[in-house]
């Protein structure tokens, strides 16, 4: 996509942020070292950020005999970003400060009947709500509120264009919660907000190309090539749990049939449980969480059951990387979300197995397959980072442009 100078000054904003967040109290000859950019846009970039209240002057460096260097690190009272994961089973609301510490947590279970919008927005509401109550003290700005909604989403227009979880299309999201709270609302979706989280702080820092698997519910794969995120043509890119996985196979919640996440999300793993032994004790027929919990506890304890069903959707989800691998060639393949987490340690190994006969050699080899890193909510710390991308994309414009509103890519 062509990048305007208002994009590239954006991107490096962020990128200077990003570094120092990453490296704590550091110089400007630093930041210009490990950015590349010039001596002069640091300078300016840094001032800035000052200016806004997210960075603070924090003392001097000894530059060895020449002047003392001024020091800059994030200022821990700057504001206050949230970021809220709204899933199919919960909804989870952390506020953090601007280094993306987390300062406060609020979660609520989503029952399968809370669908409708307006049952939905009232969780978010109330978790954003009990998470700033926790986080005001000492008092600060509030800088913008980043909210992750499964589905396809048009971040610009704040519109969840189609959930096939709840049957949504086309709701307009971010005025439903702008009418009940007046904040500034950054909206998109678990893919999006679990590459940005890696590439700042997980198994992605460091890598240009990665693709972070998200294993939930849904299933799909966040894309950052040359170190930015990929959204496609119509912000639609990473929808790799609709991708053919066996003809004619499972019905899938998009209608289709044999999709990856039909046999490798929640409700497939659950399908596989079902067709080892309907009548097991791990079975929680309306309960994902818990079906997982006991399959994870059960594979722990060496019951047979569940290490065949993990054993099964080791083999689907290996076969499913290995196209990834072959189609995108990414440095890693980053395993999360709820069901990686729990049963990431016993699948990782056989996962890697079957991608190794499926991949080509050279894509492969170029690859490490591992689980997310991040301690904590993933998907929560990447919406307030994308909230972060939106407050800097606004610095410098005029009143009533961008901003939430806008394109904030």
């Amino acid at each position: 996509m062509r990048r305007t100078s208002r994009d590239i000054r954006v991107a490096n904003r962020f990128e200077v942020l990003r570094q120092i967040i990453g490296a704590g109290a550091t110089s400007r000859q630093q930041i210009t070292a490990a950015t590349g950019l010039s001596a002069a846009t640091v300078s300016t970039l840094v001032a800035q950020l000052l200016e806004l209240g997210l960075l603070t002057e924090v003392g001097f460096q000894d530059s060895g005999g020449g002047r003392p260097r001024g020091l800059v690190a994030v200022n821990p009272v700057g504001g206050i970003l949230v970021g809220v994961d709204v899933a199919e089973t919960y909804v989870h609301a952390e506020a953090f400060d601007p280094a993306l510490t987390v300062l406060a947590t609020a979660e609520a279970r989503l029952n399968p009947v809370e669908n409708r919008p307006e049952q939905v927005i009232g969780h978010i509401v109330a978790g954003i709500r009990s998470a700033l109550d926790a986080a005001r003290q000492p008092p600060r700005p509030l800088l913008g509120v980043g909210v992750s909604v499964p589905g396809l989403l048009d971040p610009a227009g704040g519109v969840s264009i189609f959930a096939p979880n709840w049957n949504w299309h086309d709701v307009p999201l971010r005025s439903m919660l702008d009418a009940v709270l007046g904040m500034p609302f950054y909206l998109d979706s678990p893919l999006r907000a679990s590459v940005v989280a890696e590439l700042w702080f997980g198994a992605g820092r460091g890598h240009d190309d990665i693709a972070v698997l998200t294993l939930g519910t849904g299933v799909g794969a966040g894309l950052a090539f040359g170190g930015s995120l990929y959204r496609g043509a119509s912000n639609t890119a990473g929808e790799w749990g609709h991708t053919r996985l066996v003809l004619d196979g499972r019905e899938c919640r998009c209608g289709a049939r044999g999709c990856v996440e039909a046999y490798v999300g929640a409700p497939g793993i659950m399908a596989q449980l079902r067709m080892q032994d309907p009548a097991s004790p791990m079975l929680h027929p309306d309960d994902q969480t818990a079906t997982i919990e006991a399959l994870a506890a059960g594979v722990e304890s060496g019951d047979p059951i569940a290490r065949a069903v993990v054993a099964e959707t080791a083999r689907y989800l290996g076969v499913a990387v290995a196209d990834l691998v072959n189609l995108v060639n990414p440095e890693v393949v980053v395993l999360t979300s709820w069901v990686a987490a729990r049963l990431g340690p016993a699948l990782l190994g056989a996962v890697r197995a079957e991608a190794g006969r499926y991949a080509l050699r050279r894509p492969l080899a170029a690859t490490e397959i591992v689980l997310g890193r991040i301690s904590g909510n993933t998907v929560s710390l990447g919406a307030a980072t994308l909230a972060l991308a939106g407050v800097l994309a606004g610095v410098g414009t005029p009143a009533g442009a961008g901003g939430a509103s806008g394109d904030h890519r």
